[in-house]
């Protein structure tokens, strides 16, 4: 497979995980305070944030870093009883 293919398809994948968890939260399938919301939210963030090195794009990436690391911190902070 060409490479350009391969980081298209990727980010493909990273941008529809993010539009799924959206789009479920939009018509409130899901909390934004879930783990399944907050996992999609990190690895789809992951994925274009690993993209988005490669070539180096500031205003792409420093998106990408926020949102990850707000979504990370989301699915990992101490939830109360």
């Amino acid at each position: 497979m060409d490479i350009a293919l391969a980081r298209q398809l990727a980010s493909f994948v990273g941008a529809l995980l993010i539009l799924i968890a959206y789009a479920d939260h939009q018509l409130r399938w899901m909390d934004a305070r879930s783990a399944g919301y907050n996992i999609l939210n990190a690895i789809g963030f992951i994925i274009l944030g690993y993209i988005a090195f490669h070539p180096f794009q500031i205003g792409f990436v420093a998106l990408e870093v926020a949102w990850t690391v707000i979504s990370v911190y989301a699915l990992l902070r101490p939830r109360p009883e």
